[in-house]
C-alpha cells in the first residue's frame, strides 16, 4: 500500500508519531528511517499507515528538505524586529537556500508572548545534516537576539526582570568555550 500510494520514498525525509529521519527502506511489513543521529528505526507498515505522515522533503523542489523552529518572544519587542533577526540568524548558516527564501510566520497571539515560526530550506540530502543544521540554526538564533538586545524569555514569566536577560557578545566564548579559528 505505501509503495502503491507513494505517500513515502526512499531518501525522503519524514516523521511519523514521534519519529523523524531519512526513509531508506520501504519493505513488505516494515519502514526504516535513519536519523540525523545515526540511529535506524523500524516501524511496522501497519503503524505508518494509521498514522499521519509529515513529509519534509517533498516542499523543497529537487533535493533537500524544509526545516522550521519555532520561538516564543513577548510583546514588548516589535514584531519586525523578530522577523529580521530570524531571517539574520537564517542567512548565517550556509546550508539554507536563497531560493525558495526562509520565511517567518507568527503562529500564535498568547497570553504573555508571541510565536514565531521560521521555515528555511536546506540543500542536502545526508540524514545527519538536519540535526547539525537545526543545531546551527538555534545557536545563530541565540547569537542574533543576543547581538541586538532582544531577550528570549519563553513560554512564560511572572514579572520583567530589571534588566534584558541577554548574553554579551563579549561573554560568547567563557571557559571552557573557545573562540573558533579564523581560516
Amino acid at each position: 500500500m505505501l509503495v502503491y500510494t507513494k505517500a513515502l520514498l526512499v531518501g525522503e525525509y519524514v516523521r511519523i508519531q514521534d519519529c523523524e529521519g531519512t526513509v531508506t527502506e520501504l519493505g513488505t511489513f516494515v519502514t526504516r528511517l535513519r536519523t540525523g543521529l545515526g540511529e535506524e528505526i523500524s516501524l511496522p507498515n501497519s503503524l505508518v499507515l494509521a498514522n499521519v505522515t509529515r513529509n519534509f522533503s517533498r516542499v523543497a523542489k529537487g533535493k533537500g528538505f524544509v526545516l522550521d523552529t519555532t520561538i516564543t518572544i513577548g510583546y514588548d519587542t516589535p514584531w519586525r524586529q523578530v522577523h529580521a533577526l530570524l531571517l539574520e540568524a537564517a542567512g548565517q548558516i550556509p546550508e539554507v537556500l536563497k531560493a525558495p527564501e526562509p520565511f517567518v510566520v507568527q503562529s500564535a497571539l498568547s497570553d504573555f508572548y508571541v510565536a514565531y515560526k521560521l521555515v528555511v530550506y536546506v540543500d542536502s540530502d545526508q540524514p545527519g545534516t538536519r540535526a547539525r543544521v537545526n543545531s546551527d540554526l538555534h545557536a545563530a538564533i541565540q547569537d542574533a537576539f543576543n547581538r541586538h538586545g532582544v531577550q528570549i524569555m519563553s513560554p512564560q514569566y511572572f514579572e520583567d526582570p530589571e534588566k534584558p536577560k541577554v548574553v554579551p557578545e563579549s561573554e560568547w566564548y567563557a571557559a571552557p568555550a573557545r573562540r573558533p579559528e579564523k581560516s
